[in-house]
């Protein structure tokens, strides 16, 4: 079993969906370096469509996503309008390229009417070149789905669904705001699987108010009854401080750091146990399941999305918020529905801040997804066999001494390993290679 080290696992760092990460972003990109790095990709470049949709019947205090409550339904036709025409938009940078991926997230998709759900998927096959294979996705919360919907999203192509969980236990869910019985998430599965939908992931969390090893056993063990092909375990990070929705969790009640840790641990075989190939840091699939299969292969990638078998060579965020990855350049939209809205009806993209990468932050963002992805990186190769210097200075050098020391990493030559013991810290063995966190250490979720 890794050994628990509490100055470790309670240390505060990036997920790292992005290198820069979001920290860095600044206003110095913004809408005009976004309509140039759509207008610079090549003819036949893939792209992976984002949508993001901000709204959610009911608001659970543990999100950190950007939602708010539907309120008047004049609010969700606004901004579905305002999407419209940013597809629109996008679609005329982009015409030369394939989409291969589409993924509606938020928030709560099935939260939007199915009319207004089934227009969308339509006006992204009229505006995009859709390869015939790409991939539709969608992540649903079972409290606001049944079986006409599940059919809806069949009917317009939809083929892998996550489901929102958490927790199946009474309690927690009561701490949380997200009461959802059990028999009433199986119903949704089976209406989903009836309907034609096969490919489902769960969303499961460790580190709730109140949580115990047996409320996250009891979970684990009924969510297999649900024949997931994916499970995500993410630990919850509670940061009141930046989302106010947190204060109404009771800060008192969270697992301490050691608690957190067992509850990891326990989780990951537990999965391992039920068949499953653990994927990254947070991820489990079965073994023949495409992300399994790619982690295999050493071809798994790491974006906004998370872990991902996603090879397309741009991410565009579509919608409130939502990220866009092209070439160099990051860049994120408005977050504010009015002032999104705003921009998009005045004819202008809406990325409002953003990085644009340099070869150094390229480099080092090499090794960090490989160390995440793969659990070792070789710095030679992600340099390109030059001068790795850039990449292993005297702050990484410095920081990943401590963990060698503690036997959880081994450096031979160019290659950093993560070991047995160091696999929970792998994200502090990246964070080594990140230039920004000796500048901007605070504001992340904790480690473990």
């Amino acid at each position: 079993m890794p050994i628990f080290h509490p100055d470790l696992a309670g240390r505060a760092v990036p997920r790292y969906t992005s290198y820069p990460t979001a920290a860095e972003f600044s206003e110095h990109v913004d809408a005009v370096d976004q309509h140039g790095a759509l207008s610079s990709l090549r003819h036949g470049s893939s792209l992976s469509l984002y949508l993001h949709v901000p709204f959610c019947e009911r608001i659970c205090w543990y999100c950190g996503c950007n939602t708010s409550a539907i309120g008047r339904q004049e609010r969700v036709t606004a901004y579905v309008d305002a999407l419209k025409a940013e597809i629109a938009m996008v679609a005329a940078l982009t015409r030369s390229c394939a989409v291969t991926r589409v993924h509606f997230g938020g928030g709560s998709p099935n939260a939007l009417p199915m009319r207004t759900f089934a227009d969308l998927c339509d006006m992204i096959r009229r505006s995009f070149r859709v390869a015939a294979d790409a991939e539709w996705a969608a992540e649903l919360d079972p409290r606001s789905l049944d079986a006409n919907y599940a059919g809806a999203l069949a009917q317009n192509g939809i083929e892998r669904v996550s489901l929102g969980v958490q927790t199946f236990s009474p309690a927690v869910q009561v701490r949380i705001n997200r009461e959802q019985p059990f028999r009433d998430v199986a119903l949704r599965a089976s209406e989903l699987r009836r309907a034609g939908i096969a490919k489902l992931n769960l969303d499961l969390m460790y580190g709730l108010p109140g949580q115990t090893l047996d409320d996250l056993a009891s979970t684990i063990a009924r969510s297999r009854l649900l024949a997931p092909d994916r499970v995500a375990m993410f630990g919850y990070a509670h940061l009141p401080s930046q989302l106010p929705r947190q204060r109404a969790i009771n800060g008192a009640m969270l697992p301490g750091a050691k608690a957190r840790f067992t509850q990891s641990l326990l989780a990951h075989d537990l999965l391992i146990e039920q068949g499953m190939v653990a994927v990254g840091f947070d991820h489990f699939a079965k073994p023949e399941d495409r992300l399994a299969v790619a982690s295999a292969e050493g071809r798994l990638r790491r974006n906004f999305q998370g872990f991902t078998d996603d090879p397309s060579d741009a991410l565009i965020g579509l919608g409130a918020s939502a990220i866009s990855q092209v070439g160099d350049v990051i860049v994120q939209n408005e977050k504010q529905q009015g002032r999104y809205r705003k921009a998009i009806l005045a004819g202008s993209l809406a990325g409002i801040r953003g990085v644009r990468l340099t070869d150094e932050d390229r480099v080092r963002g090499r090794v960090i997804e490989r160390l995440l992805c793969d659990g070792t990186a070789d710095l030679g190769e992600a340099w390109g066999q030059g001068d790795c210097s850039a990449a292993l200075d005297r702050n990484a050098h410095d920081r990943l001494s401590e963990l060698v020391l503690r036997g959880l990493v081994t450096v031979r030559g160019t290659r950093i390993t993560l070991t047995a013991d160091g696999a929970p810290y792998g994200r502090i063995a990246a964070s080594a290679f990140d230039r920004y966190r000796a500048v901007k250490p605070q504001g992340f979720s904790k480690a473990v």
